[in-house]
């Protein structure tokens, strides 16, 4: 491997948002068609316990982007809500955290995030964009700063609304300029009007800029927006053609930087909820509008894989597909199911400990240096592309800070067989929930189901982290997830002659990690709260509404 593109390879990580181990053909999924992430399984390793750091968006992927637990940079929260809240608060990623695009950066490797971002955008101004994906390494961006919420689908209004926006908005432009006429015409003695008739003109447009701003309050219109470079393009987006030119933008990055190296990260917007869906894919599952989503979302990747085949980079280029965290159990519209499935495991997104929550799909192909259909069954972490990463392309983590995560080569490569991860902490926002070491799972807390009898937090839609809805345990529940994966049998000193020590290495564990953390601000607790100020805007504030994607 002396050529200098066997030695930095491109990277292509590709996340889908929201999805559930369960969702895959190739983690034993028999009703859903995913053929192109299942061609990925065929071609490169497939990690059977790849864990995430969070079982929320924000938190989650900012320890894949750093390395680190999300404890470690203060993107956890100590109130109810755990993620990014709406482009309107000033919380985001602090900027002294160094990130995989930043390392690969400084390697020579052009980078570019296309899709979801969520970690924050403005500071102090509407268009400060202090937290930009072009101040952590990154070269280019398209996507949404924000994650698809209820409100971005459907919105079958949308072209109304920019056509009356762009009617009143020249209405104001027109009043405006009849006021300045008016006022500069009475200052100079040209005309005489009185003071009163300037005055109710200027109030007239601050009442139609008031009426207008407050008939907008739906998030759809401040947070459903898609951005290229740091220009708007759509305010709201029309959600479900968003995938589609993602898929472009993509395909014309990989086009214009082929000579290499090159970082993508691709952010699928699918498949979370609504789950905006082209009309192409509508029924074609038989899971519902969910299973139209994934279906679509393995399309689209399927188009992604064959354009680096066609560009010739097959083996030049390192393959990473993952889910942010595991499957939403209690998204629903009535009766209809609209999150993903968790296969044999316990719980889903927003639950600190439960697998069904953190243990995602890990797929990771290149070919000629990692083996084809290859299964490892070790505990791996989406901490771990980040060291991956920095071993492929030359470069150093950083040697100022603790990295959490792992080189994973020399188990890709079948040099170790064992993670090099003795423990792993999982954490529901600031409040730590359970602990992994080797085969066993030690849970402090678990949340409360509800109703009773339930399997998930229906009543809340997301699980709490402390108080009254989750149970405190001591002594802690012992799992053995070898034996039994699905977590449904605690052992007990009788049933398990490791019990004390399985319980007693984790305490250890625990406090040896807890000496490891300093104390940093929480990005997801104060820093959480919106602000009409730094709501981004396509316009002049409060007429912000634009399409410059057209059709």
């Amino acid at each position: 491997t002396t050529r200098v593109n066997a030695e930095k390879p491109n990277i292509v990580l590709i996340i889908a948002d929201d999805l559930g181990i369960g969702d895959l053909g190739c983690y034993g999924n028999d009703t859903l068609r995913t053929p192109h992430v299942d061609r990925l399984a065929r071609e490169g390793v497939q990690l059977t316990q790849h864990i995430s750091a969070a079982s929320m968006c924000t938190p989650s992927r900012s320890a894949l982007l750093t390395g680190r637990y999300p404890i470690r940079s203060g993107m956890v929260s100590d109130r109810i809500s755990r993620v990014i809240l709406s482009l309107g608060v000033p919380a985001g990623l602090p900027l002294n955290e160094t990130t995989l695009a930043a390392l690969l950066k400084q390697q020579g490797y052009r980078t570019a995030i296309i899709g979801k971002w969520h970690h924050g955008l403005n500071c102090h101004s509407r268009s400060d964009h202090c937290h930009h994906p072009y101040n952590y390494g990154f070269d280019y961006f398209y996507g949404m700063p924000f994650t698809l919420t209820a409100p971005c689908w459907p919105d079958p209004s949308r072209q109304t609304e920019l056509a009356i926006e762009s009617k009143i908005w020249l209405c104001v432009q027109l009043l405006a300029v009849a006021a300045l006429t008016l006022a500069l015409g009475k200052l100079s003695g040209w005309i005489s009007v009185p003071w009163s008739l300037i005055l109710s003109v200027v109030l007239f447009i601050w009442l139609l800029g008031y009426f207008w701003f407050s008939s907008h309050r739906s998030a759809l219109y401040w947070d459903c927006l898609l951005m290229r470079e740091h220009s708007i393009t759509e305010q709201p987006m029309k959600a479900e053609r968003a995938g589609s030119i993602m898929l472009k933008e993509a395909l014309s990055f990989l086009e214009r930087h082929r000579e290499g190296p090159f970082l993508l990260l691709f952010s699928f917007l699918h498949v979370h909820m609504p789950l905006p869906t082209a009309d192409a894919f509508l029924g074609v599952s038989k899971h519902g509008l969910y299973g139209d989503n994934v279906e679509e979302m393995d399309t689209m990747l399927g188009k992604l894989l064959d354009a680096i085949d066609d560009l010739g980079l097959r083996n030049t280029t390192l393959v990473y597909f993952t889910s942010d965290h595991g499957g939403h159990l209690e998204s629903r519209r009535g009766h209809a199911q609209l999150g993903g499935w968790n296969g044999i495991y316990k719980g889903g997104k927003g639950m600190g400990g439960w697998e069904g929550g953190i243990r995602v799909p890990g797929l990771m192909r290149w070919p000629g240096r990692l083996p084809a259909g290859k299964v490892i069954e070790e505990p791996t972490s989406l901490m771990d592309i980040f060291p991956t990463l920095a071993a492929v392309s030359g470069a150093t983590v950083p040697q100022d800070r603790i990295i959490d995560g792992r080189n994973l080569l020399p188990l890709l490569q079948g040099d170790v067989q064992r993670s090099e991860h003795e423990f792993l902490f999982h954490y529901c926002g600031v409040f730590l929930h359970a602990v992994r070491q080797a085969v066993w799972k030690v849970h402090y807390v678990t949340p409360v189901f509800q109703p009773p009898g339930a399997q998930a937090c229906y009543e809340t839609s997301y699980c709490r982290c402390s108080g009254e809805l989750v149970t405190y345990h001591n002594p802690p529940l012992v799992f053995d997830l070898s034996r039994d994966p699905s977590e449904s049998t605690p052992l007990t000193r009788d049933t398990e002659p490791l019990y004390d020590v399985v319980i007693q290495t984790a305490a250890d564990a625990l406090a040896r990690h807890r000496r490891s953390l300093a104390p940093v601000p929480l990005q997801l607790s104060e820093l959480n709260q919106d602000s009409v100020w730094l709501k981004p805007c396509c316009g002049v504030f409060p007429f912000c509404l634009c399409d410059k994607e057209g059709d």
